[in-house]
């Protein structure tokens, strides 16, 4: 039952999203990047193409459907961590009430529009899992480099590439003989604050409660955490 109600809660964001893509930039994914990589999610969520076909005409007026509209919200967190909440809803009032109760539940508030939002900047990302890569590590980034990629970050056993929007696309299209974890447009921080101890504790915390919440899509924060910490955190979750 609990894997039903969380494969609902993505379909229904995925459904929300092909929507907005929709909306924003037309039902044709040829022409419309965010509409592209929205039916990528649907597929990887093993969402039913009649699932997807349906919202696409709900976007589009063909089917009648609730008008849904989307959202970011700024606000801060434990130890002056940024956030940026993009919110897919049909109620605007419901969406900001619950919002604020979240931040205000876990020590955060919420902040005027355009205080933190320039701390993130939109970038396309493309992540390999290194130890799949094998041998292929050098190869890839040689390609990258050649096709746009800004810059290149290895974590552990990840190395995710940065690009412009506009250019994911094209560097997919250069990457597609090699296995990548994720391809997606996001926000990515120009600096992040270092959190600990129960700072730590309660940021996670407000991290969960606003992904778990029925209207929120993504979450976005500027946050470091020593990976000894976090572990700690997540198991006694």
């Amino acid at each position: 039952m609990a894997q039903d109600q969380k494969r609902g809660k993505l379909f229904t964001k995925v459904i929300r999203e092909i929507m907005v893509a929709v909306k924003q930039g037309g039902a044709n994914p040829d022409s419309n990047p965010r509409l592209r990589l929205a039916i990528e999610m649907a597929k990887e969520a093993n969402m039913p193409k009649d699932n997807v076909d349906k919202a696409i005409k709900r976007a589009t007026g063909e089917l009648e459907a609730q008008n849904i509209e989307e959202i970011f919200f700024e606000g801060y967190g434990p130890a002056g961590v940024a956030l940026y909440v993009s919110v897919i809803t049909d109620n605007r009032n419901r969406a900001s009430a619950q919002i604020r109760s979240l931040f205000s539940k876990f020590g955060g508030s919420l902040a005027e529009a355009g205080s933190v939002s320039w701390i993130f900047e939109r970038k396309g990302i493309i992540s390999f899992s290194k130890s799949k890569l094998g041998d292929k590590k050098d190869t890839v980034i040689d390609i990258a480099i050649e096709n746009g990629v800004e810059d290149i970050n290895e974590e552990g056993d990840t190395i995710e590439f940065y690009c412009e929007p506009k250019d994911l696309e094209g560097l997919k299209e250069k990457l597609k003989d090699f296995e990548f974890d994720r391809a997606e447009v996001s926000f990515v921080p120009k600096n992040t604050v270092k959190v600990s101890g129960k700072d730590a504790e309660t940021l996670m915390k407000l991290l969960d409660a606003l992904e778990d919440a029925e209207d929120v899509q993504r979450v976005w924060a500027n946050f470091e955490i020593e990976d000894t910490e976090f572990e700690k955190i997540m198991a006694s979750a």
